[in-house]
């Protein structure tokens, strides 16, 4: 697992159509995580992808500070302040409650 806080540049996003901005913007965001962390796969979190739209679709900020984790060939944005939530976790509990459903069948069965 690696973690990197970048300052995103989001001027390019500001010379398209005000109406387009904001998904600009995520485009922006994903493409300069791509380039720099040499993966494909990008995933925005909920947090970041409020603080681009904060303003509405026309008022972008002009830059953003991401943190940026790298699991496998994946990439998760966060913002800095934000709690980072690893989806192994997740994995981890649905494992144990199928073990556990396991036991309580075969416990049953005998």
């Amino acid at each position: 697992m690696e973690e990197r806080i970048y300052t995103i540049p989001l001027m390019k996003a500001k010379s398209v159509p005000r109406t387009k901005r904001a998904k600009r913007a995520i485009k922006e965001i994903k493409e300069f995580l791509a380039r720099h962390m040499k993966v494909e796969e990008v995933k925005i979190d909920s947090s970041l992808n409020e603080l681009v739209w904060e303003r509405g679709i026309k008022k972008i900020p002009s830059k953003v500070r991401v943190k940026a984790v790298k699991m496998e060939d994946v990439v998760w944005a966060y913002t800095p302040e934000a709690e980072v939530k690893l989806p192994e976790e997740k994995e981890k509990k649905k494992k144990k409650v199928k073990e556990e459903k396991k036991e309580i069948e075969e416990a049953e069965e005998k």
